[in-house]
């Protein structure tokens, strides 16, 4: 099984997200793009809770994929408050 990744980022309109795969020549390929909009009342979130959303979207959207991998998946993300969910834990 190859390496996969989830790249997600928030702005104050919207989510997106990108499941990319590590393939033979060693560079990281997209797979598959979510975005999605936010509502009226998702707009007034904080920024940390959009970027959570965005994962939380990515997370949903392709659990088959995710849960199935037989090595472990990292989520990238450049907001620096999530970096205290980082974490080595293994289902």
């Amino acid at each position: 099984m190859k390496e996969l990744c989830v790249k997600s980022d928030a702005s104050d309109f919207a989510t997106g997200t990108v499941l990319s795969m590590k393939c033979d020549d060693d560079k990281w390929h997209p797979c598959a793009y979510l975005s999605k909009g936010l509502n009226d009342i998702k707009q007034n979130y904080d920024t940390h809770d959009k970027e959570m959303l965005g994962i939380m979207r990515a997370l949903e959207s392709w659990r088959h994929y995710l849960e199935g991998a037989k090595v472990q998946f990292e989520i990238w993300n450049d907001h620096r408050n999530l970096q205290y969910f980082k974490g080595s834990q293994k289902a």
